[in-house]
């Protein structure tokens, strides 16, 4: 009777599993999703076996067993929090989780060091905690903690519509931690294990969060679609700014005749006109900015599946001079930033992926000294070679980065302007354009006096010569450098 409620949760586990891979389809998260699944599965189906045991012998054996999922089980959470919260930096530790849980399975099926015997509870047979078990709940109580870490902060900077996802998803990790009242039963205290029902309601809602409230959504492909979508009304805003950029002009005039001659009272002061003459060329401006913002939402979406075949050479001097004059500056805003070039060396990568790069770092530049309140802020862009480097460098006098908020700042979708329609991919974007061509970025920023990005790029190699993402290590801050130049 007892092995009847993990015989149903195991087949519970198995569909919920199987519902959202099937529902989803194959990708990190789903596939992550399925195997916290299966394991929970398999470790409930050896408990269903365990508890009809009835020979000593054979259930040490079966609980040794069915004591390997279980090891496994807290680093399939982690590991599925990591692809949920888009988390690549965590991947080494989630390798090095998964390496001690199959080392604690070696010792748990070939000594007594995790499971020294079994428990004779009313329930039927349980294993007993050997002197390494501490161990494993050691590692236990680190990877969850991790996890439930990486869901707040992940939460807490993402938009809007994702963060109530990740709320329901973070309630439901608290929900499965509680399943860990089980291992009391495995240092004596006899009661039937009611973990596994709190482990049922946990991943049945991240199942439900998964495929009813679109748990997997990506918000940046929701939003490049949308993008996507606004280019044919924005194309027909032009074609329609433009008529009236040929026929307002006539008209104005002859509104001006007429009022000369008396033969209308005129009810449009000056001021009025003129700015009905430049009002086709504010909505071609406007179009401009939308169809800039619309190219870089496209960009960052698209940022996982850049074509390195097709990079070539470029010169960085072109990209800048690119970059200023095709940038939808805010009147008044082109003053503020200054180019210089004191050595236009070349890079093996693509042109239009590292003007977008500057399009970003230029829009947060400007976007700091607007909001900052800083009526003289600028921005300096530079080219140089230092250290066996090329670098290429934009420093803006605006109010800064937070030293908390410094170390986030290149992670998907962290945002600090949730009023301010940041999506959080911008640097993201950077930084894997950067990587893709061999190089590497990094930001260091003093409150209430600047920030600068620092770019570098390795030496250009001859063309047809593979570049290793990510193969140059960034150099010290360039403190040394700007002394010395000023």
């Amino acid at each position: 009777m007892f092995s009847i409620l993990p015989a149903l949760v195991s087949l519970l586990f198995l569909a919920y599993g199987s519902y959202v891979l099937h529902s989803r389809g194959a990708n990190r998260a789903s596939l992550t999703f399925f195997l916290l699944c299966a394991t929970t599965c398999l470790w409930q189906a050896a408990w269903a076996l365990l508890f009809q045991t009835e020979a000593p012998a054979m259930a040490l054996t079966m609980a040794r067993l069915g004591y390997v999922p279980i090891l496994f089980l807290p680093t399939t959470l982690y590991h599925f929090i990591t692809e949920l919260t888009r988390q690549p930096g965590e991947a080494r530790w989630v390798m090095a989780s998964y390496g001690l849980a199959a080392v604690l399975s070696v010792f748990t099926v070939s000594t007594d060091w995790l499971v020294s015997g079994v428990h004779a509870y009313f329930f039927g047979y349980y294993p007993r905690a050997g002197w390494l078990h501490p161990l494993h709940l050691l590692q236990t109580v680190v990877v969850v903690l991790r996890g439930l870490y990486l869901l707040y902060r992940r939460q807490q900077a993402a938009l809007s519509t994702e963060r109530a996802r990740l709320r329901y998803c973070l309630v439901s990790v608290l929900i499965y931690f509680s399943a860990a009242i089980d291992y009391l039963c495995n240092y004596g205290y006899e009661f039937y294990p009611p973990g596994v029902l709190s482990l049922a309601a946990s991943l049945g809602l991240i199942a439900q969060a998964m495929v009813q409230h679109n748990l997997l959504a990506d918000p940046m492909a929701a939003a490049a679609s949308i993008a996507h979508e606004m280019r044919t009304p924005l194309a027909t805003i032009r074609s329609q700014s433009r008529l009236l950029a040929k026929s307002l002009p006539e008209l104005i005039a002859g509104y001006q005749s007429l009022a000369q001659q008396r033969a209308h009272q005129p009810r449009l002061n000056s001021e009025q006109l003129q700015y009905l003459a430049g009002l086709a060329q504010h909505i071609e401006q406007e179009v401009s900015r939308s169809n800039f913002i619309v190219d870089m939402l496209l960009a960052s979406a698209t940022a996982e599946n850049f074509r390195r075949d097709e990079f070539r050479h470029y010169s960085v001097k072109a990209c800048v001079d690119e970059a200023l004059s095709c940038y939808p500056f805010e009147e008044g805003m082109r003053e503020r930033v200054s180019a210089q070039v004191r050595h236009d060396f070349r890079f093996h990568g693509s042109d239009v992926l590292l003007i977008y790069v500057l399009y970003n770092l230029l829009k947060n530049a400007l976007h700091a000294i607007r909001t900052g309140g800083l009526g003289r802020g600028t921005v300096e862009v530079e080219c140089f070679s230092l250290a066996r480097h090329n670098w290429l460098v934009v420093t803006d006098t605006g109010p800064g980065i937070a030293a908390d908020v410094l170390p986030h700042v290149f992670e998907p979708y962290y945002t600090t302007r949730h009023q301010g329609g940041g999506s959080g991919m911008g640097l993201a974007f950077c930084q894997r354009v950067l990587a893709a061509f061999g190089g590497a970025i990094r930001c260091e920023s003093v409150p209430g006096k600047f920030t600068r990005f620092s770019l570098t790029f390795p030496p250009c190699m001859p063309q047809g010569t593979p570049v290793a993402a990510a193969a140059v290590e960034v150099c010290a801050p360039l403190a040394g450098e700007q002394a010395r130049r000023a």
